[in-house]
C-alpha cells in the first residue's frame, strides 16, 4: 500500500520514528513521498534513498550519537570551551559530522544529490534567517540560483538539523550576493509540515505524520542574570515550544503521536536503555494507531472535492 510520510523534528528522540516505521512496513506500507524537519529530515532522507526499517535499526544500534557534536580544540578549553564558539561562530558545535555520516550512508545506496531520486520523492524543511523565509528543499534552491538536482541531500539535511545556538549556522554561498545566507533548523518555521503533500479533493493514498511527545512535566522558571542565562532560557523555550504546538483535528487523525519520556532533544549521550525505550515506544504507538486507522472513514470525514487538505 502506498503512503506519504512526514516526520517532525525532535533531535535524538527521532530514534522513536524507526520503531514506528518498522511496524508500518510490516503492515504493507511503502513510502511514495517523504518529508521531514530536523531529526525527521534525517529519517526522511534515509527512507527516500532506499533504507528499510531493518537497516535503520542497525544504524541506530551502532551509531555513537555523541560523535555528532563537532568539536575543535577550543571546546576542550576549561570554562570558555563552549562560550567562545557561541560568541564568535554563533553556535557551540559544528554540524559537519552529521553531514559526513549521512553522505556515507547515502553513497551506500548510490545516492548523493536530489537528482539521484525521483522528482518530488524527498522534501526537507529549513529556515533562512537571512531572508526570513521557510525553505522547502530542494524546490526553493532556485531562489539562490542553485540547480536543485545538483544539490547534495546531506547538505540539505544538515541545514534542517542546525539547532540555533547549539550548532553553528549553515552558511549557504550563492551567486546572487557576496555574503552567505544563514540557514538554521527547519523547526523554527515549520517543525511538523504535515500539509506538505496535501492536494485538493480525495488523494490517491494517505499521508501519515509522525510526531514526538515529551513527558508533560511542569515547566521550570529560568532566572535571567545576563546574556548567557538569557540564551539558556531562550534555547530551552524554543525546544519546549515544539512539543506544545497545536495540531488540528484533521492532522491529528492521520498522525502517530509517539511518547518519548524524559529524553530531551539534545541528549546526545543516550544509553542503550534510552534507545530501546524510544524504539519500543514507536512500535507500540504505531500498532495502536493502525488498529484504529480506517482510510475510507478518514476520507469521508475530512476530504471532499472542494477542500484542499
Amino acid at each position: 500500500m502506498k503512503a506519504d510520510a512526514v516526520f517532525e523534528g525532535g533531535g535524538v528522540r527521532g530514534i522513536a520514528f524507526i520503531g514506528a516505521i518498522q511496524v508500518m512496513e510490516e503492515n504493507g506500507y511503502e513510502w511514495e513521498r517523504i518529508a521531514g524537519t530536523s531529526a525527521g529530515a534525517v529519517v526522511a532522507a534515509l527512507l527516500a534513498c532506499g533504507y528499510s526499517a531493518r537497516e535503520l535499526i542497525e544504524i541506530m544500534n551502532t551509531l555513537d550519537y555523541s560523535r555528532l557534536l563537532g568539536k575543535t580544540w577550543v571546546h576542550y578549553l576549561p570554562f570558555v570551551g563552549k562560550a567562545l564558539p557561541l560568541l564568535f561562530r554563533s553556535g557551540i558545535y559544528l554540524n559537519t559530522p552529521l553531514e559526513e555520516k549521512l553522505t556515507y550512508w547515502l553513497n551506500q545506496k548510490g545516492v548523493s544529490t536530489f537528482g539521484d531520486l525521483p522528482d518530488g520523492k524527498l522534501k526537507i524543511i529549513a529556515s533562512d534567517i537571512s531572508s526570513g523565509k521557510m525553505l522547502v528543499l530542494p524546490d526553493d534552491l532556485v531562489r539562490y540560483d542553485i540547480l536543485p538536482s545538483q544539490f547534495p541531500i546531506a547538505a540539505a539535511v544538515r541545514m534542517s538539523t542546525t539547532l540555533p545556538y547549539f550548532f553553528q549556522p549553515y552558511r549557504l554561498q550563492a551567486k546572487i550576493r557576496r555574503k552567505p545566507f544563514y540557514i538554521l533548523d527547519g523547526g523554527l518555521l515549520s517543525n511538523y509540515p504535515i500539509w506538505l503533500f496535501d492536494v485538493e479533493g480525495i488523494p490517491n493514498w494517505p499521508t501519515f505524520g509522525f510526531r514526538l511527545l515529551g513527558a508533560h512535566t511542569e515547566t521550570p522558571f529560568y532566572d535571567i542574570y545576563g546574556p548567557f542565562s538569557m540564551f539558556r532560557a531562550m534555547f530551552q523555550t524554543m525546544l519546549r515550544a515544539h512539543d506544545q504546538r497545536h495540531v488540528d483535528k484533521h492532522a491529528r487523525k492521520r498522525t502517530v503521536f509517539i511518547p518519548t519520556g524524559r529524553v530531551t532533544t539534545t541528549q546526545f549521550s543516550l544509553s542503550a536503555e534510552d534507545r530501546d525505550m524510544l524504539f519500543q515506544s514507536g512500535q507500540q504507538t504505531a500498532r495502536k494507531f493502525l488498529a484504529g486507522w480506517d482510510y475510507e472513514k478518514y476520507v469521508k470525514e475530512f476530504r471532499s472535492s472542494h477542500e484542499p487538505v
